[in-house]
C-alpha cells in the first residue's frame, strides 16, 4: 500500500502542480482586467493594458488574436464565463491540495504503523 500510495502521490503533485499554472494565468489577466476597470489607479494607459495568451504558452506565438488589450480585454473580463473560470481553477487547485495532504497523510500513518509492527516483532506473522 505504501508503494501505490507514493506513485499515487506523485501523480497528484503532478495535477497539483499543473493545476496551479491556470490559477496563475488568470491571476494575472484578472489583475490587468483590475487596472483597466480602475484607470484611476494606474498611471499607463487603457489601451497599452493587454493580456497575451502567447506568452504562457497557451497559444503558439504566430496566433494572430493572442493579445488582447484595453476596451476589448475589458469586455472579456466582465463576461461570466471569464469570472465562472476562477472558481472552477480555484476549485480544481483546492482538491488536488486536499488529495494530496491525505495522500501525504496516509504514507505517513501506514509507514509508522509498518515500522512499528517491525519493531514488535509481529511485521513477519501475517
Amino acid at each position: 500500500f505504501v508503494g501505490i500510495t507514493y506513485v499515487l502521490t506523485v501523480l497528484w503533485l503532478l495535477v497539483f502542480a499543473c493545476s496551479a499554472v491556470p490559477v496563475y494565468i488568470y491571476f494575472s489577466t484578472w489583475t490587468t482586467c483590475q487596472s483597466i476597470a480602475n484607470p484611476s489607479k494606474t498611471s499607463a494607459s487603457i489601451g497599452t493594458l493587454c493580456a497575451d495568451a502567447r506568452m504562457y504558452g497557451v497559444l503558439p506565438w504566430n496566433a494572430f488574436p493572442g493579445k488582447v488589450c484595453g476596451a476589448n480585454l475589458l469586455s472579456v473580463c466582465k463576461t461570466s464565463e471569464f469570472q465562472m473560470t476562477f472558481h472552477l481553477f480555484i476549485a480544481a487547485f483546492v482538491g488536488a491540495a486536499a488529495t494530496l495532504v491525505s495522500l501525504l497523510t496516509f504514507i505517513i500513518a501506514t509507514t509508522y504503523n509498518f515500522a512499528v509492527l517491525k519493531l514488535m516483532g509481529r511485521g513477519t506473522k501475517f
